[in-house]
């Protein structure tokens, strides 16, 4: 469900193209070192997105390097840590554990239950960090088993559940940014959510599974319904994230709220033979 919170590389300068890879290396290092190379395939440009805007929110002390890993053995790459970095790993972690716990009890994957028991470990020792934002991640994704059992037809329920659920994993700590954090990850949430379902409607519907768009999709005017929606949604993020005081990075992040998301959404237009999200 993640890999929608891009950046578009088009309209960014070089410098902050590296900003961002080195914030993505640094989270993969992260998660190595603390929950082991697998939790490294949960790696994603949503969490990135997430430790960069805490990162300028709070601005904590950062430090740099740089180094060779498995996926780029050939030279060193540059990376940062920093708590909010570690954070956005441990987000990542209990997600990874309780999407891979979920698709065991459905589809009884063995590879998702080899993912669910090495993470187990790691996912406890979140819980005692953030008991609050685990909470979240398992209230919210029950929440989404139940509502796809049920063959619920329509997109707000399953999108407004994983909406929440993410909008708590924003706010790291209560304090008087806390509402608009909650605002802005449940709105980006739900933009997620929707997008997935979205681009995922194809094979869905070839395969015969869940997708709360199928009952909408043969409607003349349903990419324009979507497209507003999407629209909406954004909306409402972008009106939370401008009441943040950021400054560090802050076209950067302007960048993939305003432009970047679209991306994906394009692709899928032009896969389709239609227009782009700037038709």
């Amino acid at each position: 469900m993640f890999g929608y919170v891009l950046i578009n590389k088009e309209t960014l300068q070089d410098a902050e193209v590296a900003r961002f890879s080195a914030f993505y290396c640094g989270l993969c290092r992260a998660l190595g070192q603390r929950y082991g190379a697998l939790s490294q395939l949960a790696l994603s440009y949503d969490m990135t997105f997430l430790a960069l805007l805490l990162t300028s929110l709070y601005e904590p002390d950062t430090r740099s390097g740089a180094a060779r890993c498995v996926a780029h053995p050939m030279g060193p790459r540059p990376y940062l840590e920093n708590a909010l970095i570690d954070y956005a790993a441990d987000m990542t972690v209990v997600l990874a554990y309780h999407k891979a716990l979920d698709d065991w009890r459905d589809d009884k994957s063995l590879t998702a239950r080899t993912q669910s028991q090495l993470l187990k470990g790691g996912c406890a020792r979140v819980e005692k960090l953030y008991p609050r934002q685990t909470q979240a991640v398992q209230r919210g994704l029950t929440q989404l088993t139940e509502l796809e059992r049920a063959g619920v037809r329509e997109i707000d329920p399953p999108a407004n559940a994983f909406g929440e659920t993410l909008g708590e994993l924003f706010v790291y700590r209560k304090d008087i940014w806390s509402d608009a954090m909650r605002q802005l990850g449940s709105a980006l949430g739900r933009f997620i959510y929707l997008l997935d379902a979205y681009d995922d409607l194809q094979a869905d519907r070839k395969k015969n599974r869940y997708n709360p768009l199928l009952g909408l999709a043969d409607e003349p005017d349903f990419d324009a319904r979507v497209k507003s929606y999407l629209t909406l949604l954004l909306g409402e993020g972008t009106v939370a994230f401008e009441q943040l005081p950021l400054v560090d990075d802050l076209g950067l992040l302007r960048n993939i709220l305003y432009s970047g998301v679209w991306t994906r959404y394009e692709a899928i237009r032009r896969e389709r033979g239609g227009k782009g999200a700037n038709e």
